[in-house]
């Protein structure tokens, strides 16, 4: 009953009061998705042509840049006008926000910022319509495994705006609109047994969070010997980070639904998503996505880094923004029958590759795999500096400790002993570790084991496997980074 009041009465009902146009927006992309590849693509080129003559005539930023780049459309493809303009990154968007503003957007400019998980936080603005497309977007994509706005969804995140929200009037609003948020900067077990407690009267229909934390969270449920109500549970979607084979598959088995991977990011937007048969989606109708390599766009099949133009952020412009991810556009129609394009996005972002002294460069996957691999290991981050040393912090299995007794001590570099001897009780040192990782990262690097009763998540509530501090070394090298499999 609360489920269709709320679809069909209370969130219009919010979304008009607050100047939004989420509603019309969702049924007009329910209806373009099903057009083809080819009037998809006009769509994009007469609302990029919008926003190209918008930021020109409402953004002093933009303004300049065009005159620059003597971007006179004419009759010229604007994707190709797109081409002519350089790729903006976060240092340039923080030397001249104010001017990328439009200040006279209807409803007002809002403040966001990104959790800074990738060292680099930002400050940007959206205006109402960026917020109605893009949740638009989302409420389509849950539609597509037959969740609709309204429907019962659990969310297990740990976004600061979520979390500073969380007073009285969100609260209401979050049952209005049948939501709930468990916490995911505070996973510890007291934390999860209530969390596994509120799950049967909740009885979620969607699952939403971050598959890293949704993993823990299905590995405490096995722990405790608790098999959750899933009768009404249709999807549990995942975003935020990257969704590892081996997180996505324990996900799945236990709750007996699909795991839909979700890719964008709080600055970027709403850029692509899985759909029922497996395939990542491109929201075209919002978003232009480019892969460019040595500053050159790349044609489709090839890989390189994901830049975005977001065609409907007025309010603030967001043109070739480098997302610093890896990826590459898809020539091939998905079987679903959609018409929006496809793409795959490495697992991991270019800031997330291991750097090494003379000048190779390694995917994050190359450590990440054998770590994993380790019996006894829970959960791991690898840490490399400015010098390109590396940490490793290991979380071990408790559940592999039965019967066995820690050792105590001072713990040295390798992990061995005090604190550390949480290794040593599952047979795992510091030096094993050591000896696993080094063919990845040669003899030259230095290798810290520090293991830990507890890794958290970064202040995002995000967990990375992988951090590099470390820039590449001065010796070129091959930039081109091989597309691996997308869980």
């Amino acid at each position: 009953m609360l489920s269709g009041i709320t679809r069909y009465g209370l969130f219009p009902l919010h979304e008009r009061l607050v100047g939004r146009s989420t509603v019309r927006y969702a049924r007009e992309l329910e209806q373009s998705q099903w057009e083809s590849p080819a009037a998809i693509r006009e769509l994009q080129r007469r609302k990029l042509t919008a926003l190209l003559d918008h930021a020109a005539a409402n953004t002093p930023f933009y303004a300049k840049q065009f005159a620059v780049a003597d971007m006179r459309s004419g009759d010229a493809d604007p994707m190709d006008l797109l081409a002519r303009l350089p790729i903006l990154d976060k240092s340039e968007i923080r030397r001249n926000v104010r001017d990328m503003l439009w200040k006279d957007a209807p409803g007002g400019l809002h403040e966001y910022n990104t959790g800074g998980s990738t060292g680099e936080p930002l400050t940007f603005y959206i205006d109402r319509r960026r917020q109605g497309f893009d949740q638009a977007a989302r409420i389509r994509t849950h539609r597509w495994f037959g969740v609709d706005f309204g429907q019962r969804e659990l969310l297990l995140w740990g976004s600061p705006i979520e979390r500073a929200g969380t007073d009285r009037l969100k609260a209401l609003r979050d049952r209005l609109f049948n939501q709930r948020l468990l916490d995911a900067f505070h996973l510890s077990e007291p934390h999860m047994d209530a969390y596994l407690d509120g799950w049967d009267r909740f009885r979620p229909q969607a699952f939403f969070g971050y598959p890293s934390s949704i993993a823990r969270f299905v590995e405490h449920a096995r722990i405790r010997g608790r098999q959750l109500d899933t009768r009404e549970l249709r999807a549990v979607f995942v975003t935020g980070e990257v969704c590892l084979s081996p997180d996505r598959e324990s996900i799945e088995h236990y709750f007996g639904v699909p795991v839909a991977d979700g890719y964008g990011s709080r600055e970027g937007g709403f850029i692509a998503h899985q759909c029922p048969e497996g395939s990542m989606h491109v929201m075209a109708e919002n978003v232009v996505v480019e892969i460019v390599r040595d500053g050159e766009r790349r044609p489709v099949g090839e890989s390189g880094e994901i830049v975005l133009t977001h065609l409907d952020a007025w309010g603030m412009p967001f043109i070739r923004y480098r997302t610093g991810d890896v990826g590459r556009l898809l020539p091939s129609r998905c079987a679903c029958g959609r018409g929006l394009p496809l793409m795959d996005v490495v697992q991991g972002r270019s800031t997330d590759f291991l750097y090494l002294p003379d000048g190779d460069v390694k995917h994050a996957l190359s450590i990440i795999y054998p770590l994993r691999a380790m019996p006894g290991i829970r959960r791991f981050r690898v840490t490399q500096e400015v010098d390109y040393a590396v940490t490793i912090d290991v979380e071990c299995d408790p559940v592999l400790n039965a019967g066995n007794e820690t050792t105590s001590g001072t713990p040295d570099p390798l992990g061995r002993g005090g604190n550390a001897g949480f290794g040593v009780a599952f047979g795992i040192t510091g030096e094993d570790i050591v000896n696993r990782v080094r063919p990845v990262l040669g003899m030259s690097i230095p290798i810290e084991v520090r293991l830990n009763g507890f890794i958290a998540p970064v202040e995002s509530g995000k967990f990375r496997y992988v951090v590099s501090r470390a820039a590449p070394a001065s010796r070129p090298i091959d930039r081109k980074v091989p597309i691996l499999e997308r869980c």
